[in-house]
């Protein structure tokens, strides 16, 4: 399976306008690229291949005079940046057509460089290992890495990300194998909410940290402050940095949290079974910055990948399930009850109830249920994987046969160095 790994990366000034240059020309090829479909769409002209752009865009392109300048960067990222518009493509038609699960996935749209999130992408021959401990890119050269932990293989692409608070990142995709967890003997329904968290089957409750409502009153002062800056000017450039940074130490630790408490039940359960919620949905009512707050589709997510990588078995309940009206106890469905409603009392059998309990063992049921007729990912007898849930990288990750690179596995200047585990890297 293939994961990504996360390193957080201190670039020098010279470094820094280098990776300013390639995103730049990364961007320029895509936009150009996406012109020339789009126009020749609107003159009813074949759909242009991905070799003629490269030839027009990439490698005529830098003998021009307007274009010179893409000469400056590496021309594996000027490669990349057009195979992320031909997987763009892909994914649109592939939705169009009823191919691809999920929401809908829209046209390709043109990339400005007021941007807050700017990435590039490299192969294996642009970047390797070095034995100090740095990471060398073609073009950019040896960046200084903090090491969380070491690298379980060699890494197969490495993408180069630039967020809203300027900090950056590398983020490495690897293949490695499966870490099945001894087998546990529990079984676990979640029931997600907001005034806790999370309320599992055995009636245990995680509750909800809430991190963004901590930092509320900081980020309004924050704001205020940039809002009183004029328009264009260097003191309201310093002050978007300050809200940018604050909400990404809001996301870090959420992320942190989710990382943590999701290994913590993977560890614990052998089954785990969660509500599919129509997150997007809630997110459009009065509680749209408390959903948005808990997080609920990361947290999912993570469970579904780490259920993959050790083994254990994940189910989603469909969201029409009445979990919240059935009665646990004899499977009477009471009826819909409002929010405020926390406590219950079954009318056929007289047991009360805890809402958020009460639904955590309703999806538990259903889970099992869902298990047993085969619609779920889940070990066989035999202890092979039956349909494994997708891991973060996606198998469409741009990568290359390593042909005699010094790129190898693990940290090579960090080799007698015991390696700190970091839940936020997100493996």
């Amino acid at each position: 399976m293939q994961l990504r790994y996360n390193y957080r990366a201190y670039p020098n000034a010279s470094q820094r306008r280098a990776l300013g240059r390639a995103f730049g020309c990364a961007r320029v090829v895509w936009n150009d690229c996406l012109r020339d479909r789009k126009q020749a769409h609107a003159a009813g002209l074949p759909y242009v291949k991905s070799a003629e752009l490269s030839r027009l865009r990439i490698t005529q392109a830098k003998r021009t005079e307007e274009r010179a300048w893409l000469a400056d960067v590496s021309a594996v990222v000027l490669q990349q940046s057009l195979r992320d518009l031909d997987t763009a493509y892909k994914n649109f038609f592939d939705s169009l057509k009823g191919k691809r699960p999920g929401r809908k996935a829209g046209p390709p749209h043109y990339k400005s460089k007021k941007d807050t999130r700017q990435s590039i992408r490299f192969n294996t021959n642009a970047f390797c290992l070095q034995g100090d401990g740095t990471v060398y890119v073609a073009k950019v050269g040896n960046l200084k890495v903090k090491w969380s932990r070491r690298l379980p293989a060699a890494p197969t692409s490495l993408t180069v990300t630039k967020d809203s608070s300027s900090r950056y990142f590398l983020s490495f995709v690897v293949d490695t194998e499966p870490d099945i967890l001894p087998e546990a003997e529990t079984e676990a329904g979640i029931d997600l909410g907001l005034s806790a968290f999370a309320v599992l089957s055995d009636g245990s409750k995680i509750d909800s940290p809430r991190f963004l409502r901590r930092a509320e009153k900081k980020l309004k002062r924050l704001q205020r402050e940039l809002c009183r800056k004029a328009k264009g000017s260097k003191n309201r450039a310093k002050a978007r940095i300050k809200v940018a940074r604050q909400h990404a130490r809001v996301a870090d630790r959420r992320r942190d949290w989710h990382h943590k408490a999701s290994t913590q039940i993977i560890r614990d359960n052998q089954a785990v079974y969660v509500e599919d919620l129509a997150v997007s949905g809630l997110g459009r009512t009065r509680l749209a910055k408390s959903v948005h707050d808990a997080g609920w589709s990361a947290f999912v997510r993570m469970l579904e990948y780490k259920a993959a990588k050790h083994g254990r078995t994940f189910a989603k309940v469909d969201r029409a399930f009445p979990s919240s009206q059935v009665c646990s106890a004899c499977g009477f469905r009471d009826g819909p009850k409002p929010l405020h409603v926390r406590k219950w009392t079954c009318r056929a059998c007289g047991t009360v109830h805890d809402r958020d309990h009460n639904a955590a063992r309703n999806v538990l049921c259903e889970g099992r249920r869902i298990v047993a007729a085969g619609r779920a990912e889940t070990p066989n007898a035999c202890g092979a994987p039956v349909r494994r849930a997708p891991a973060p990288a996606q198998r469409g990750e741009a990568g290359s046969p390593r042909k005699g690179q010094p790129t190898q596995a693990g940290i090579p200047g960090l080799l007698g160095q015991g390696a700190r585990q970091s839940f936020s890297t997100g493996a």
